[in-house]
């Protein structure tokens, strides 16, 4: 059995991961908001509640639901494996002082639970927190107790971006962000050290030089790949991931790079693109008209001069494809909704989705044209500007 096996965007989910919204939130303030790539700060508390409603829906549809922080928890009970993942954190996390790098070792292996120290990590640690051997330096000095010694993750609840799913592979990212590129880690500790998934193939490393983010990577089909050419994925990035895969992958022909607005609203392709049916897809206005690049195996690049339709009808090989417009006609809630992900879909099987119950326009358009559209409560986890796609990396889905 394949550890990874994900052939498209439509065909029925059977195994996902999530990452419950934890304490990280809680380090959020109005002046670290840009910095830490948030518009608001969520309500915890609820926002918990909203993703816990997002995982029941999901097990109700059969789908089996794993979480990121227990994945890494299982490989820290390895006590070496611990010791190299603390200092590894404490070093990316930019500790370079010995006596601050010591006293964060020690906080952190004094946690026993191997699950509280992950949850730890990820929520950040603050100077009231560790316990400094020598208190006369002049960081002490000026410093306040509670200031944050490394910093939180607070979008590790889109799972969907540190790494991607792809056919039996993964590619572990490389992030637009300082903030965001720690995430990282746990992947490559899964991938390196998790019984279950240590060898799955990896088509991109997050130490590769380019950046590229899993919202701008959608599987069409078992032979083709379009990636998005947004604010938070280079075009270097897109050729050496296609590279490797059309070397390493003998089903692969084709990956399809597609150029969106490199803007916050549309940070990358799943915001204004995804697909809900055999012949169905979600779309945002502003991707039409787009440049779309094909690669293939001969490795040569060229601009397609037919539009997105015409290149999907192709690709999957079908005589009539429907673009489903978010805010249907309405411009004002066209922009509205796009804002709050109704783009954004999650589909668990062909026809059936997972979406934002705030958007109700782009719903019920979504209904009027023949899908079931399960709804989630999201008044706190769209404040962080992702959807139900980008809160869930599907590990498998039936072939």
């Amino acid at each position: 059995m394949k550890s990874i096996d994900v052939q498209s965007e439509i065909m029925p989910l059977k195994k996902v991961l999530l990452h419950r919204p934890g304490n990280e939130l809680l380090h959020l303030t109005p002046d670290t908001l840009e910095e830490l790539l948030f518009d608001d700060i969520p309500y915890l508390k609820v926002a918990q509640k909203e993703h816990d409603a997002f995982a029941d829906i999901l097990k109700k549809e059969g789908v089996e639901v794993i979480y990121l922080e227990d994945l890494v928890a299982e490989i820290l009970k390895d006590n070496e494996i611990k010791d190299l993942f603390i200092r590894q954190y404490t070093k990316e996390a930019d500790i370079h002082t010995e006596r601050y790098q010591d006293a964060i070792y020690r906080y952190l292996i004094s946690i026993k639970d191997e699950k509280d120290l992950v949850l730890k990590t990820m929520e950040g640690i603050s100077k009231d927190e560790i316990e400094v051997k020598s208190n006369s330096s002049l960081y002490d000095l000026v410093s306040d107790d509670d200031k944050l010694i490394t910093d939180p993750m607070p979008n590790l609840y889109f799972t969907r971006d540190p790494f991607a799913s792809l056919f039996d592979g993964v590619a572990i990212n490389h992030m637009y962000s300082k903030t965001r590129s720690r995430e990282t880690i746990y992947a490559e500790y899964i991938f390196k050290y998790h019984p279950q998934y240590k060898d799955v193939p990896q088509y991109y490393d997050r130490h590769d030089p380019f950046r590229i983010e899993g919202g701008d990577i959608l599987v069409l089909n078992k032979e083709t790949l379009m990636i998005g050419i947004s604010q938070r994925t280079e075009p270097d990035a897109i050729e050496l991931l296609a590279e490797r895969l059309l070397k390493m992958h003998k089903d692969i022909k084709t990956v399809l790079a597609i150029a969106i607005p490199k803007t916050r609203a549309f940070m990358h392709l799943d915001t204004v693109f995804t697909q809900v049916d055999y012949d169905k897809f979600t779309v945002h206005d502003t991707l039409t008209p787009i440049n779309i690049y094909k690669i293939e195996k001969d490795k040569k690049i060229k601009k397609e001069d037919l539009d997105l339709r015409r290149v999907l009808m192709d690709t999957l090989k079908l005589d009539h494809i429907t673009m489903i417009k978010c805010g249907g006609k309405d411009m004002i809630a066209s922009k509205r909704e796009q804002w709050n992900d109704g783009s954004n879909t999650l589909c668990i099987r062909p026809g059936v989705v997972i979406c934002y119950e705030r958007n109700d326009i782009t719903n019920r358009i979504l209904k009027d044209s023949g899908l079931k559209v399960l709804t989630i409560p999201s008044s706190e986890l769209s404040r962080g500007r992702g959807g139900p796609r980008c809160m869930s990396m599907p590990l498998k889905r039936e072939g």
